[in-house]
């Protein structure tokens, strides 16, 4: 593929007109670009644009199809003084058309090769359907659930989000600058947007400069040492300052700091938002101040078309700011090769074969296997056997919405329901689908009931819609709806088994419907094959070994409840439980209803003889250690082996434990396995008082377990 050469592209940028570049800079939806002229009038007279501008434009959001984007690129390039081309974007979040489990979901796999395979997917469905930039990975660190967006994320924990982040960027972008079928990553939102009070969609974030640094930056920092092409900002504050106007945050830490040349993108319409944080008296401000931030493309706000020319002329801004922008947007398009072919990977013959083929749906089905989490199995209750009379009974039974929010040109319709991948069986089923999320019938429950008395065991299929997470999604309550938890509390009278199958976007309160129920499964939204894997998994012919990447509360007054928590200066133990004078509460446990990490396999593995090598070691050393899996069961297991460390007295405070390594490996029936691990003590630095990242001498106790709670440990002494 031939590339622009950089001189090339600076003098390109100097043909320009001020105009042009200030078009450059301005990103509109697709329905400007449709091929009906007459309705293209109707959002230019909204927005104050004229015809000239819109072809002026450097990118568009939302609109994709080969046909489609082909005839767009066309029409602008007839139009476009200069032909440069135009940049399509769109939120690929988990999947184009075939659609994988949500991240929160895939995160539960704690499989970062599955993740890049899941994200090279939905580059190549991306790529064919004429799309050059996906506004993904979500990196954002979270630790409330009643935030609605944390169906994007990849959990609680710094280690692991580096992981996805990196993984994700890597399978979306691959060989970019000779692989067409590849998009551009967008790394959002910068930053810390997972932190906002009260867990409250748009809201406030407070935090430290060196809390920022040593949790919430650090996966976005591993997107960009990927190679991400493209950062996002955030709709948050950040110490007091919206982030899309925050020149500390995006010229001093993401440029000077983590030396990212990308194209900083606002999110939708984030530059005239800053009018309303209170940080600028207008949109004329507001253009001015998101610029000198660093700000390229502002999406769907008209701050910089309406006011940049202006400010330029009253001398406020300098042209080089434009400049530098204009330059980094050209930069991505030479990098995607779109000045030598404007339609790169748009292709309809290849689009027709290669969107939601068998081969794409296949990995859709491993991934949703993988990222479900059994949570409960009293009494072995499952897997279901092939003799036993089983009631399949809820609102998920015969619901094809498995796909959840963030899955733009998903089709429902496509995706099997429960009861069509598990009518194919040959076991004994019955079959009560309710009509409804929310509402449950006399005449449904009279069905359920007759249905529970007939058979052996119940499996009710619970959840939320698609549109109860994401973005303006937050919740206070978020139990099941009322007549669900009505419809469990009905059928536990019957003394029968029963197994709860939950489809959701965030951590629910489960309190209930665990101690009512024997088995429980989350499925999160499990995507285009997620039915097939539940019943695979429901029957045994795939064991769950998903691990929970969030902790689950016990009720919503917990939150946030995070493994990686500090200590108080009156903490709790199990010698002072009956201490009023602790730190805890009188109603409730201070652990979660499910920690970090957890998550059952049909057979389990014990842990056995920790083993540290060297029990004191220097800064400059290695922690070895290495402990004894041990299978007594008939069946093989697979599990995924998490190590932690503590350490025990710091400069500032440190978290009760830290995950630094895991390892997923198969232990044979009957057999043993023993299982190594080693980090360096300079992976063991953290971001002091002065905000510089250095590990410490001192006492360290490393732990190794199934979860963040159940772990063997000991201690090592680092010296100077």
């Amino acid at each position: 593929m031939t590339f622009l050469k950089q001189t090339e592209l600076v003098n390109l940028v100097a043909q320009l007109s001020l105009e042009e570049k200030i078009g450059q800079l301005q990103q509109l939806t697709g329905n400007f670009y449709t091929e009906e002229e007459a309705e293209i009038t109707g959002p230019m007279t909204e927005v104050g644009l004229t015809e000239k501008s819109v072809y002026e434009a450097g990118s568009v959001l939302g609109l994709s199809g080969a046909k489609a984007t082909m005839e767009a690129q066309s029409k602008y390039l007839s139009k476009n003084r200069l032909q440069i081309p135009l940049l399509f974007m769109a939120d690929i979040v988990h999947g184009y058309r075939t659609i994988f489990p949500i991240p929160l979901g895939l995160a539960s796999s704690w499989n970062p090769k599955l993740v890049k395979k899941t994200a090279q997917v939905a580059a190549v469905e991306s790529a064919v359907s004429g799309l050059h930039v996906t506004f993904s990975p979500m990196v954002d660190l979270v630790r409330d659930p009643r935030w609605g967006r944390v169906m994007e994320s990849t959990g609680e924990d710094p280690y692991l989000n580096q992981l996805y982040a990196k993984a994700f960027v890597e399978g979306y972008q691959g060989d970019l600058a000779n692989d067409p079928l590849t998009i551009a990553a967008c790394v959002k939102h910068f930053a810390a947007y997972g932190a906002p009070e009260g867990g409250r969609e748009y809201n406030t974030v407070n935090m430290s400069d060196r809390q920022l640094r040593e949790s919430y930056l650090p996966a976005y920092q591993a997107a960009l040492e990927a190679g991400c092409k493209l950062v996002m900002t955030a709709f948050n504050t950040v110490d007091g300052i919206p982030a899309t106007a925050n020149r500390y945050l995006n010229r001093d830490i993401l440029r000077k700091e983590f030396g990212f040349k990308g194209v900083l993108i606002s999110d939708w319409a984030a530059t005239k938002e800053v009018v309303a944080h209170g940080v600028a008296a207008n949109e004329k401000e507001a253009a001015a101040l998101s610029l000198k931030a660093g700000v390229d493309i502002e999406m769907m706000a008209f701050c910089y078309q309406h006011f940049l020319k202006e400010l330029v002329t009253e001398g406020k801004i300098s042209t080089d700011l434009i400049d530098e922008a204009v330059l980094r947007i050209l930069e991505l398009k030479n990098d995607l090769g779109l000045f030598e072919n404007p339609y790169r990977g748009a292709n309809e013959e290849q689009e027709a074969a290669l969107v939601f083929s068998k081969e794409h749906q296949e990995i859709a089905l491993q991934a949703a296997r993988e990222s479900i989490v059994l949570l409960e199995n009293k009494q072995n209750v499952l897997p279901l056997q092939k003799q036993e009379k089983v009631a399949f009974v809820g609102p998920f039974v015969e619901y094809h919405d498995l796909l959840g929010n963030w899955s733009w040109k998903g089709n429902p319709s496509e995706t099997e329901t429960i009861k069509e991948v598990a009518s194919k069986r040959k076991e004994s089923i019955e079959f009560v689908a309710t009509s409804g999320i929310w509402e449950l019938t006399d005449e449904e429950l009279t069905a359920a009931h007759k249905a529970a008395e007939k058979t052996d065991k119940i499996i009710l299929f619970l959840g939320e819609t698609a549109d109860m997470s994401g973005e303006a999604s937050s919740r206070t309550n978020i139990q099941l709806p009322t007549a669900q938890l009505t419809l469990l509390r009905e059928l536990k009278i019957h003394g029968k088994p029963i197994v709860v199958v939950t489809f959701n976007g965030r951590p629910l309160d489960l309190t209930e419907v665990a101690e009512l129920s024997d088995g429980l499964v989350e499925a999160w939204f499990p995507g285009t094959k997620g039915a097939q894997a539940v019943t695979e998994i429901l029957f045994g012919e795939t064991a769950p070994t998903g691990r929970l990447t969030m902790s689950f509360p016990r009720n919503v007054g917990q939150i946030p409840v995070y493994y990686n928590h500090f200590n108080t200066g009156r903490p709790i133990d199990a010698n002072d439980a009956d201490n009023k004078y602790v730190s805890k509460y009188l109603d409730v446990s201070n652990e979660p209803l499910y920690p970090f990490g957890y998550g059952l396999s049909y057979d389990k593995v014990s842990y056995q003889d920790l083993v540290i090598q060297e029990e004191t070691i220097g800064l400059d050393g290695k922690i070895s250690a290495s402990v004894t899996l041990q299978n007594n069961s008939n069946q093989p297991v697979t599990e995924t082996v998490q190590w932690y460390v503590r350490d025990i007295v710091g400069e500032v405070v440190r978290p009760m434990k830290e995950l630094k390594g895991f390892e997923t490996c198969i232990v044979p029936a009957g057999e043993s396995k023993l299982v190594t691990w080693e980090i360096s003590v300079e992976e063991l630095a953290y971001i002091h008082v002065n905000l510089e990242k250095k590990a410490d001498a001192g006492e360290f106790v490393v732990m190794v377990g199934s979860n963040s709670s159940e772990v063997l440990a000991k201690t090592i002494t680092v010296k100077n």
